[in-house]
């Protein structure tokens, strides 16, 4: 076993636990709390005013510990830009947010337009990488693969900002984002350590040299969700915001490109796929009926929630289910 992979996840989850009972504090003392929905579920309303932005840790926590090892993992610098990128747009959104005091941050027009700019700046990083424009099929063991082309570029977008949007829809409960994206976490740390280790045949095709870099941010990232998870399941003592949500959807899907694996984003990160296609369903219905809703609520964990699900069971149920797709996803790799 190679126990230095664990020094990173090490690293990560003692600057999270360490910085946040000093951070949290602070926040509160800043004001910066929790705006809640107006429309939300009416048991959310005793959430106005818990901290938030605690994605700022997250992103402190993962920064510190992968900067070291960009040294010496070149196609970590990509998976590090889409995390931190897409962090600094969730920064901005929570900070207006505050500033504003209420629940719209960014126009939409203005966080599509960020999240293009990062977008197209990583995809530049993942070809200077050496990372081209074959993926992996899944359920082929490796064995099939199919060269995008041109079209790699447009497929891209939809996929990561797909995946990075779905991300911050599923953080709308205690423990919810963080606990599902740790399963998705593991299962691309035990795929780069496959790789790594020329385990399976998946090894030959998967991501040339990119195993060891995803190894090293799966790890890191699977370090401070841990912490994280200790002051956000429920009760929560702090949200992380959307600084935290896109950090979180950038840095899952830039793994997955490295891996030449978005075609498994859906199998093992169905829950944020779930969460968005829910509001698209919840948006159309509600114009194309005038006024009738689908869903009780979307996200459809609140729908869940309305329907009178504890919220605990609700992210217990959703965890469980990512699990079960992680563990699908290794089958399918």
């Amino acid at each position: 076993m190679d126990y230095h992979l664990f020094l990173p996840m090490l690293i990560a989850f003692l600057i999270t636990v360490l910085i946040s009972p000093a951070f949290i504090p602070l926040l509160r003392k800043l004001k910066f709390g929790q705006y809640v929905r107006e429309d939300g579920p009416e048991s959310h309303l005793k959430k106005a005013g818990t901290p938030t932005m605690g994605g700022i840790v997250m992103i402190l926590a993962f920064g510190i510990t992968c900067i070291p090892y960009m040294f010496r993992e070149p196609k970590l610098f990509p998976i590090f830009f889409l995390a931190m990128g897409f962090g600094v747009i969730g920064l901005l959104d929570d900070g207006i947010k505050i500033l504003m005091k209420h629940s719209e941050g960014l126009l939409p027009w203005q966080k599509l337009g960020l999240q293009f700019l990062v977008t197209i700046l990583f995809l530049v990083f993942l070809r200077k990488s050496g990372v081209d424009t074959q993926i992996l099929i899944p359920f082929t063991h490796g064995q099939m693969t199919v060269d995008l082309g041109i079209m790699f570029y447009p497929f891209a977008f939809i996929a990561i900002l797909g995946t990075v949007n779905g991300a911050n829809f599923t953080d709308g409960l205690d423990g919810l984002g963080a606990g599902v994206t740790e399963w998705i976490t593991i299962f691309f740390m035990v795929i780069g350590f496959i790789i790594c280790k020329s385990l399976l045949p998946i090894a030959e095709t998967a991501g040339v040299d990119g195993g060891s870099a995803v190894v090293v941010a799966a790890f890191t990232l699977l370090g401070v969700l841990a912490g994280f998870l200790i002051f956000n399941t429920y009760p929560a003592r702090v949200f992380m915001g959307d600084t935290g949500s896109l950090f979180l959807g950038g840095c899952i899907a830039a793994m997955a490109f490295v891996l030449r694996m978005p075609l498994f984003i859906p199998i093992v990160a169905f829950i944020y796929l779930l969460e968005i296609v829910s509001v698209m369903i919840q948006v159309s219905y509600f114009k194309i009926t005038h006024g009738k809703r689908f869903f009780k609520m979307a996200p459809i964990h609140h729908h869940f929630e309305l329907s009178g699900w504890e919220e605990t069971r609700v992210v217990s149920l959703f965890r469980v289910t990512t699990l079960i797709l992680a563990v699908i996803g290794l089958i399918a790799a």
